[in-house]
């Protein structure tokens, strides 16, 4: 599926390696499919520590992969995350500014079999890699949480895809 070797990627379909560092216990919670109107837009595989608790996922580090299946504009990725940020409710017109362009900034252009990982960090922001290549980071702890929230928080507009990448959980509960 992917256009570059997977060098980041651990043994046997662990974690990236540079996701080790910040969670050496990372175990895949779920993994899904978004798609479009029937195209695949993306694959996406969720990381979390043993102590994870998705009612609270931003109160834990975590780490998502998403491996693209069609080309975007990095920009367009920014325009798209912060519209589904505002789908969250709070925010203001100067963070969907703000936030719009700190994420352009960040997210680049991708192509189909690019993979782009978003490590989260609670308190402290967040940091994104394309294969094992470290892009750059946000500082900005609130919008980290809530950029992740696009996945992972009970108002997603995708809760099957967010039921998919919690799935793992769900069957390890007693």
């Amino acid at each position: 599926m992917g256009a570059e070797p997977d060098r980041g990627q651990a043994e046997a379909g662990g974690p990236p390696v540079f996701v080790r560092l910040i969670l050496p216990d990372a175990k895949l919670a779920g993994e899904g499919r978004l798609r479009f109107f029937g195209l695949r837009i993306y694959d996406a595989r969720l990381w979390v520590g043993r102590r994870f608790d998705a009612d609270d996922f931003g109160a834990y580090p975590l780490a998502l992969e998403l491996t693209y299946h069609r080309a975007f504009a990095g920009a367009d990725i920014a325009k798209r995350s912060v519209e589904e940020i505002e789908h969250q409710g709070g925010l203001t017109p100067g963070q969907t500014q703000r936030w719009r362009k700190e994420l352009a900034g960040l997210l680049p252009d991708v192509m189909p079999g690019d993979r782009l990982t978003g490590l989260y960090q609670p308190g402290r922001g967040m940091t994104v890699w394309r294969g094992s290549r470290l892009l750059g980071s946000i500082e900005d702890a609130e919008l980290a949480k809530r950029f992740f929230g696009i996945w992972l928080s009970p108002r997603t507009s995708e809760p099957d895809l967010r039921g998919a990448l919690l799935a793992r959980l769900a069957q390890a509960r007693p």
